[in-house]
């Protein structure tokens, strides 16, 4: 009778009628569902859906509602804002990692973000993010390295640890083209060695997915013929041991001797030798997780282009990518997002950033690239600067519209986080910032951020 009445409580709500006393679990009472109920000015549902005088229904932790003329439910708190949206996404962070993983080199492809998270991260440093409007962000262990593992999802949420706010734990895989290594460059051959290592690799994975993929189906054809012949063997069990009799005597008879049929089975396949790493890049060349590339020479991102052309499901992202308006056109061709760090940089910037430029996430968007926006992941910190960023994207030519995008549905719909973040669509989790003006001018302030639908900056008055 429960299960029945959890599944129609959110209808009864809806319909406005009282919500049932707080069901048990054993002996212990279950907290009765949370309900937040948002009125905007203008909301952004997402970049290019606006609702004026718009309502947004939460409960327990997931928006039910949206609309115009939604009801408020009884004993809901109310939240009045200007202007809400989407919580921040930052593409390219390294917040909450552990300082020894950042520059570990030991690093493997199928090295885990999530085992590299500090279970103690300052809790002030993680309000300061929600201050500023992230509530999500992508991490990936040893930055720069050769290879980078699986990088992971997080929530930002100040009293939830890590482990109960992971999004996605495999949200993509990560590598690096001809970065600087203790402040020295690397030769333009090394370079190009370094795009046929990342190349090289996605081959391996896709040889070993599909053995994988062929032992799978030889077993499989195995494991029917066993069942087939185990079947046979039992159908025709009387019959055989009648024939075995007869021949047992006619044996004797001939005074032969009787030698039983020796049964021969198929033998099983054998398995191919499991590799973490090439079942990690398997999995990448098939497309099932993002590849995320940070180059930044437009040599670099010609030769990656045309090196994984044959790679037909591979979905890959570039970040970074300072001298990415050069290929513009190819990037668009192929489909590739590029995480732009907008970061103004000093004269002795290394040498792969010489062609940085502020105004590289306009022109990307302008030729039809889609657009990502990261704070870079060279420091934790960096993270609560996103908006900052964004804002001076927006001052460089990019659309508003744009640099809200690159913040909210792209990254979450790049990482595959899309049924989860980066929308205030009904089913999603709550993750939204009310502001007292549009996001990304220069005197907008956050003035309340709900995370996993929980209010985590500012107060409710009911």
């Amino acid at each position: 009778m429960q299960a029945i009445f959890s599944l129609l409580q959110p209808c009864l709500l809806a319909c406005g009628l009282a919500a049932a006393p707080a069901p048990f679990v054993g002996d212990e009472p279950v907290p009765a569902p949370t309900d937040l109920f948002v009125r905007a000015a203008k909301l952004h549902v997402r970049p290019g859906r606006v609702i004026d005088n718009g309502m947004l229904w939460i409960h327990d932790g997931r928006i039910l509602a949206v609309g115009t003329d939604i009801k408020v439910p009884k004993d809901a708190k109310v939240i009045e804002g200007k202007v809400v949206c989407p919580g921040f996404i930052d593409s390219w962070s390294s917040f909450a990692l552990e300082p020894n993983a950042l520059r570990d080199d030991r690093v493997g492809p199928s090295t885990l973000a999530v085992d590299a998270v500090d279970s103690f991260v300052d809790a002030r440093h993680e309000q300061a993010l929600l201050n500023s409007g992230v509530t999500a962000f992508r991490v990936q262990p040893a930055i720069g390295a050769r290879a980078t593992g699986v990088g992971a999802m997080l929530r930002t949420h100040p009293t939830r640890p890590f482990g109960e706010t992971t999004v996605l734990a495999d949200a993509c895989v990560a590598t690096s083209i001809g970065l600087s290594r203790d402040g020295r460059a690397i030769d333009v051959f090394d370079r190009v060695t370094s795009v046929d290592r990342v190349v090289g690799a996605l081959a391996d994975g896709l040889a070993y997915h599909i053995d994988q993929n062929e032992y799978r189906h030889e077993l499989a054809e195995w494991e029917k013929k066993i069942a087939d012949k185990q079947k046979e063997l039992e159908e025709g069990f009387k019959k055989a041991k009648k024939d075995r009799e007869k021949a047992q005597t006619e044996a004797k008879d001939k005074g032969n001797e009787f030698k039983d049929k020796e049964y021969k089975e198929d033998k099983k396949p054998k398995a191919p030798r499991y590799d973490a790493d090439k079942e990690i890049l398997g999995r990448v060349a098939a497309g099932e997780l993002p590849l995320v590339v940070e180059v930044h020479r437009a040599l670099e991102i010609r030769a990656l282009l045309e090196g994984t052309e044959r790679f037909e499901r591979l979905r890959l992202v570039l970040a970074g990518a300072s001298e990415a308006a050069q290929c513009a056109e190819a990037l668009k061709e192929r489909r590739v997002p590029v995480i732009v760090w907008p970061q103004p940089l000093p004269a002795d910037r290394p040498s792969e950033y010489r062609g940085a430029n502020l105004a590289l996430a306009a022109e990307l968007a302008h030729e039809g690239v889609e657009v990502l926006i990261g704070s870079g992941a060279n420091d934790a910190l960096a993270t609560r600067d996103l908006p900052l960023l964004a804002a001076l994207a927006v001052g460089h030519g990019l659309s508003p519209e744009e640099a809200l995008a690159a913040l909210t549905t792209r990254p979450a719909r790049v990482f595959d986080c899309g049924d989860q973040l980066g929308t205030l669509e009904l089913g999603r989790q709550a993750d939204v910032l009310v502001l007292d003006g549009e996001p990304f001018s220069a005197t907008t302030k956050v003035r309340l951020v709900i995370s996993g639908g929980e209010v985590v900056v500012g107060e409710v008055s009911k």
